[in-house]
């Protein structure tokens, strides 16, 4: 966690400077200008606005019902409260898949109206296409992968994934392209933990490990109102 006296606004850039010197690097959920003030205040380097909103401020079973212009929403008033955090917003079930230029379209259209820094999107080589078109734009990405609460309904359960070493192999090769296409970090969520550090470990980009694993760069964990 950077020192919260330091107002010198953390970018991507920096997030990666950090992570070569070794430094420890914080991130946390937010999704109102109450806590993103706070959170702020605190010295947390990123700032997620989740999709989890869904589930945490609206009391949805998952993630899926939250609409592109309500994370524009939450996203918006984060970033209000914002001086020196990176923001990350996900971009929402519906809003990417399947359509690079739906896709592109949706990150711009967060980009210009909350001011965001990043979006975040689920999955590997699927949303290859959608990556890469966000990129060429010079929007920022973070990747997703592991469980990604999005494919809650294939999945069935939110149980510990990549267990099986299809599903391990998988990852890595996902993590990889992932990188290589230009993602500046990448979240793996519920993941086993030698798993989770024997990729992160493998990626010269930053690694966010969320729940499983606790060798990782960054420590990610969410916040309720509950």
């Amino acid at each position: 966690m950077s020192n919260p006296i330091e107002q010198k606004k953390i970018t991507t850039h920096t997030l990666l400077e950090m992570k070569r010197a070794h430094e420890p690097i914080s991130m946390i959920t937010a999704y109102d200008f109450s806590m993103a003030k706070i959170v702020d205040a605190a010295g947390i380097d990123v700032i997620l606005v989740g999709d989890s909103a869904s589930n945490v401020m609206a009391g949805h079973e998952t993630t899926l019902p939250i609409t592109l212009d309500q994370m524009i929403y939450h996203a918006a008033s984060v970033l209000r409260a914002v001086k020196r955090s990176l923001v990350v917003v996900d971009l929402p079930f519906g809003s990417y898949q399947g359509n690079s230029k739906e896709a592109l379209n949706s990150a711009i259209k967060i980009m210009k109206e909350t001011g965001a820094h990043a979006v975040k999107l689920e999955g590997g080589r699927e949303v290859k296409e959608a990556i890469e078109r966000i990129l060429s734009a010079g929007v920022p990405v973070m990747g997703h992968l592991g469980l990604t609460p999005q494919s809650i309904y294939k999945f069935g359960t939110y149980v510990v994934r990549a267990k099986e070493e299809a599903e391990a192999q998988r990852l890595r090769e996902d993590a990889l392209l992932l990188e290589e296409l230009g993602c500046f970090s990448i979240v793996l969520e519920k993941i086993p933990a030698l798993l989770a550090k024997e990729v992160s470990e493998g990626l010269k980009i930053l690694p966010l490990v969320l729940v499983q694993a606790m060798d990782a760069t960054v420590k990610y964990s969410f916040y309720t109102t509950c």
